[in-house]
């Protein structure tokens, strides 16, 4: 993760970094059957190319009762391999969520990053929801608090959600297997799979296209 200088712009690309390195967190939905009394989950989540979080849930849960109720939601992740709990990283989305119309799509990129999730991605109950941020708090540390307005946190112009498919055939096709396979790759870094694990990597930048996430890649 970047360390962040206290301006708008690099808190923003922390609080995706941040929120892009990790696939699960706590759901806070507001509870139906209790009067609107906040209700927590633990779900995995997918960081789409627009910053929003993909999430894929079934008709039967409790949380999905309440977001069709009420699609106010938080979600919450943290530095989950900090020990220390009160100092570590950690970000907190705010937002509303809504059912996917295009599933498989959404399915396409999600089983990448989740392939144990192909059993309930084949029962029809199971759909995805799409969770946009309205804002964000982060905390990259002790003192390092910040609110992120939408506008801050919404990715830059980039063409990585079209380019990505052929991009990851181009690349893992050139990669040996003890060199691990990359599932996706954003306008922010890129998920490389090795070993059963999900290891994420920053870009120093944002890049715009395919050919400077290749650039990269290819470093």
């Amino acid at each position: 993760m970047i360390t962040d200088n206290g301006t708008p712009q690099t808190t923003a690309l922390a609080a995706r970094q941040l929120l892009r390195t990790h696939r699960y967190g706590a759901l806070g939905t507001l509870s139906k059957k209790f009067d609107g009394h906040p209700f927590g989950s633990i779900t995995p989540y997918l960081v789409d190319h627009d910053g929003s979080l993909l999430i894929l849930i079934s008709a039967l849960a409790e949380h999905t009762k309440n977001i069709m109720h009420d699609p106010r939601v938080s979600l919450i992740t943290h530095n989950q391999e900090d020990p220390h709990i009160q100092t570590q990283g950690r970000l907190t989305v705010i937002g509303t969520a809504a059912r996917v119309a295009e599933r498989k799509l959404a399915g396409k990129r999600y089983l990448r990053y989740f392939p144990e999730a192909q059993t309930y991605y084949d029962m029809p109950d199971f759909q995805f929801y799409r969770i946009v941020p309205l804002a964000l708090r982060y905390i990259g540390g002790f003192g390092d608090i910040h609110w992120v307005k939408a506008d801050r946190y919404q990715v830059p112009a980039n063409t990585l959600a079209a380019e990505e498919d052929a991009l990851l055939d181009k690349t893992n096709a050139r990669r040996t297997p003890g060199q691990g396979t990359l599932i996706g790759i954003d306008c922010d870094g890129y998920d490389l799979r090795l070993n059963e694990r999900t290891v994420r990597h920053d870009f120093p930048a944002p890049v715009q296209d395919g050919a400077q996430a290749l650039s990269l890649l290819e470093s």
